[in-house]
């Protein structure tokens, strides 16, 4: 079975393609290596992948001739690429070309592939909006650019489903940290500024915020239960994540803890359109895909300090 993983350099996408290729999976991945962040850390991973024997092409999903470089044999797509995150540096054109019509031209290549079993596009719970604790039946309220134009690609997909053109899932992940997570994002930026001994900087706010911290590793075992039961997955949307919540300050104390050494906090003005709060409803991934995510985020944060003090 041949699978092709889009954002394959990218944080999750990278260990989503090692792990489908341990699956038994022909795994051909594609990123555009974007400079939203440090180009030199993707083609880390990509590297990482090659060596494996999982080849990385470089495309932009936006472009239509782009994808004369790529076979259409394909059985399953796995859709990770996006333009990620909460972010006033980012226009609103940077959301809606990365996440609307890069998905669309996908799904125009995706349907190209007569052997294509499943498109897998991979949703955030920030479709959910400000507080996303509910199950997957509740009507979206995204509260930012990128949740709105996250919510839009879903349902591009959806919408093929639902005119039997193609069979898709749309899983919606949260929260999720671990080895290889972006540098902004919080864990890895909180552990790098304890290292350096450099000032943390932190929303107002946001160390109350709740969060279901997801390990990584947790998030890809879901991911390869939906490709093992994916006939049963035609139209649906799953939630993957953790059943539990902590307070940011909870994990800011953990990495102190892990680290040994107090981190010097900076306040930064509230953050538009960021989530007060995210409790993972998983229990329609437990029914469908047996999910039982078990990382404590305690033990997901030693093995993402000890990932970065190996490769940085």
């Amino acid at each position: 079975m041949k699978v092709l993983v889009t954002g394959a350099a990218g944080f999750i996408g990278s260990h989503a393609a090692e792990r489908l290729q341990r699956d038994g999976f022909k795994v051909i991945g594609l990123d555009n290596f974007s400079d939203y962040y440090d180009v030199s850390l993707k083609q880390q991973n990509a590297d990482a992948l090659r060596t494996k024997g999982i080849p990385i092409i470089k495309m932009d999903l936006r472009d239509p001739s782009s994808y004369e470089q790529i076979d259409k044999d394909f059985q399953f797509i796995l859709h990770f690429a996006a333009q990620p995150g909460i972010s006033s540096e980012n226009s609103f054109e940077d959301y809606f070309s990365n996440n609307v019509i890069a998905t669309q031209q996908l799904l125009n290549f995706a349907e190209e592939n007569i052997h294509l079993q499943h498109f897998f596009y991979i949703s955030t719970s920030s479709v959910y909006g400000i507080e996303a604790t509910f199950p997957e039946t509740v009507a979206p309220k995204p509260a930012s650019w990128y949740g709105v134009s996250k919510l839009a690609g879903e349902q591009l997909v959806l919408a093929k489903s639902r005119s039997k053109e193609m069979k898709a899932t749309s899983l919606r992940l949260f929260s999720v940290y671990g080895p290889r997570e972006r540098p902004e994002k919080l864990y890895t930026k909180l552990i790098a500024c304890g290292i350096k001994d450099e000032v943390f900087p932190i929303f107002e706010g946001s160390e109350k915020h709740l969060r279901s911290f997801t390990y990584v590793g947790d998030i890809v075992e879901g991911i390869s239960k939906a490709f093992q039961k994916h006939e049963l997955l035609d139209g649906e949307i799953i939630n993957l994540g953790a059943d539990e919540e902590h307070k940011t300050q909870e994990g800011i104390e953990i990495v102190e803890e892990l680290l040994g050494k107090k981190i010097q906090l900076e306040v930064k003005p509230r953050r538009q359109g960021d989530q007060s709060r995210t409790l993972a409803n998983i229990q329609k991934a437990k029914k469908l895909l047996d999910y039982d995510p078990k990382t404590s985020l305690k033990e997901g944060l030693r093995l993402q300090v000890k990932w970065y003090k190996e490769n940085h």
